[in-house]
């Protein structure tokens, strides 16, 4: 595991608001190398930070996306956009907040920050790498 993930893992899991966001690209997938079934992959897969910042700055970094999805930790849906809309409801004054700062984005009102997101297999490598560690330590504490 490389200090590069480890630290984007960290810098998510300090935001206290992290999910999911699944990309469907407009050209409708592409062949992933080495995929198990050798079928087309349609879709790319995130861990993301959920604030409704860097939803807005994700959002704007896949403007050529076909639709985004955005779940919650536990892959419940939060938010799905396509075509030009933002439907669901990912709390109290977000989906205004992400909206806002879409269209500052958009107008060049405002630059995109850096995009707090990590491919999905990089940060299920890292939290399982993370349980075998604390399954190491109490195995060894059960020892004594």
């Amino acid at each position: 595991m490389d200090r590069k993930t480890i630290d984007m893992v960290n810098r998510i899991m300090d935001t206290g608001r992290m999910g999911y966001a699944y990309v469907y690209p407009s050209d409708g997938g592409t062949i992933e190398k080495g995929h198990p079934m050798g079928e087309e992959n349609p879709r790319e897969e995130y861990l993301i930070a959920t604030t409704p910042e860097n939803m807005a700055d994700f959002i704007s970094s896949h403007r050529d996306a076909q639709r985004i999805t955005v779940t919650d930790i536990a892959d419940r849906p939060l938010l799905d956009v396509g075509g030009g809309f933002i439907n669901g409801n990912p709390g109290p004054g977000i989906r205004t907040k992400i909206i806002n700062r879409l269209a500052k984005i958009q107008t060049g009102e405002m630059a995109a920050g850096e995009v707090l997101q990590l491919e999905r297999s990089k940060s299920d490598a890292y939290f399982a790498a993370e349980d075998r560690a604390v399954t190491m330590a109490e195995y060894g504490m059960e020892l004594g």
